[in-house]
């Protein structure tokens, strides 16, 4: 099943977690890059072993998940956790379903390591493409929900990678368990179990010392509130993979469709409130705003979101509040809206460039060339046409599954999927050739 021998991390996985944080961290950190070495030889029909064999184990281990998230639950409601968060990080047979599902479905994805692209031959006689191969050792640090342990562990260990994975303290007992589900597929499998560490203390020490060793860590992504990833971006010496705010925008054009304009402003709004891709502040082309905005109210209202708009909006909305400067920067993550009328596409595309967060931007428009010109020009990570910002997803662009959404330019853009947990070296086939 592996080419190369497991290494030998049981002398890691039993140490106990020491008040001495760096010693503990840097001990994670050279288990995992010896782990990544062996990865790096493994073949996707290994790797598929591991994931289904972490699902039997999440399978068997059915009660034991769901004791140890009743300790985390518990201590939750003790500490005042509101109860959105404590939803998040319920465990029940539903959600140990969908993870149990999650690794099945990763398994049936297409493996991206090995693929040779664009393979050409040079004049000198030699043959250049480019392979893609893992990252290597990739930490990540997350909050609350505790299925996000598999979720990155098996998107992790399909691209060939090992990884780091440091939850929320209160999630402690749950990812434990979790933990442990990883570990025996991993051995059942034949793979080194320092391929997939959870971090095992809740001392905050060890998110500063993780996101700071480059030497056994090649890339930190962080999946979180803001303050989280603001903090790891400004902290990290490791490369990081991460998006700050999703403030969305959809930009109706005066020669768009207005029935399709209301479908996608309301689904973009009112989908879900609380997800990035959610758009937070509407622009809308001034000879369309005084039909167009009185129909949307009538469906906002219904779904009860909060309207708050330009003078100009105003003026056509009677008694919504008016929209000031932090409105137009903020992403609600609730059932409010910002709205602006706009005269044309160069005012819509100088407010999202001013204010948005370079994640996700829509136009509606029948314009092929104000279309074009808006998907060219708009600077985000995903930039739609005649489409919901929802579909801003890894699933929904048939990546599968997705570790999270990226609006950095360098390495990965937008969902990172199995793709973005790999990067690319170039490789040469020659017969002997020598360069003269």
């Amino acid at each position: 099943m592996s080419r190369h021998a497991p290494v030998n991390d049981d002398n890691v996985k039993d140490v106990a977690v020491s008040t001495d944080i760096v010693a503990y961290m840097t001990s994670l950190g050279r288990s995992a890059r010896a782990a990544g070495a062996v990865m790096r030889g493994q073949d996707t029909a290994a790797k598929n072993a591991a994931l289904m064999a972490m699902a039997r184990h999440l399978e068997a281990a059915r009660s034991e998940l769901i004791d140890a998230n009743a300790q985390d639950l518990a201590r939750g409601r003790e500490t005042g956790l509101d109860a959105a968060l404590l939803d998040r990080l319920a465990l029940n047979d539903t959600r140990i379903d969908g993870m149990i599902e999650g690794l099945h479905q990763v398994a049936a994805l297409p493996d991206p390591v090995g693929e040779i692209d664009g393979l050409h031959s040079r004049p000198s006689g030699i043959q250049v493409g480019q392979m893609r191969v893992p990252l290597g050792v990739i930490g990540i640090i997350y909050e609350s929900r505790p299925n996000v342990t598999i979720e990155a562990a098996s998107l992790c260990l399909k691209a060939g990678n090992a990884c780091i994975l440091r939850g929320g303290s209160e999630a402690r007992e749950s990812n434990a368990a979790i933990a442990a589900c990883i570990d025996a597929g991993l051995r059942e499998a034949g793979l080194p179990a320092a391929a997939v560490q959870v971090v095992a203390t809740t001392d905050r020490a060890a998110v500063g010392q993780l996101i700071s060793m480059p030497e056994y860590v090649d890339v930190i992504i962080p999946r979180g509130g803001k303050s989280l990833i603001e903090r790891i971006s400004r902290e990290a010496r490791v490369p990081v993979i991460k998006h700050l705010d999703g403030v969305c925008h959809v930009y109706v054009d005066a020669s768009a469709d207005l029935d399709k304009a209301v479908a996608i402003a309301v689904n973009a709004k009112t989908h879900r409130y609380g997800t990035c891709n959610t758009m937070e502040t509407l622009l809308v082309d001034a000879p369309v705003a005084a039909e167009l905005l009185p129909r949307l109210a009538s469906f906002y209202a219904e779904h009860g979101v909060e309207l708050r708009g330009c003078e100009r909006t105003q003026a056509i909305l009677k008694g919504i509040a008016a929209a000031n400067e932090e409105d137009w920067a903020t992403e609600y993550l609730a059932p409010v809206l910002a709205i602006r009328v706009v005269d044309g596409i160069e005012e819509a595309m100088a407010h999202i460039d001013r204010y948005g967060s370079h994640h996700t931007d829509a136009i509606v428009t029948e314009n092929y060339g104000l279309a074009r010109r808006f998907l060219a020009e708009v600077d985000s990570s995903s930039v739609m046409v005649n489409a919901s910002t929802r579909f801003a997803d890894g699933f929904e662009y048939g990546l599968g599954a997705e570790i999270g959404i990226s609006t950095d330019k360098l390495h990965a853009r937008g969902p990172v999927g199995l793709e973005g947990l790999t990067t690319r070296k170039y490789v040469v086939l020659g017969d002997g050739h020598v360069r003269v």
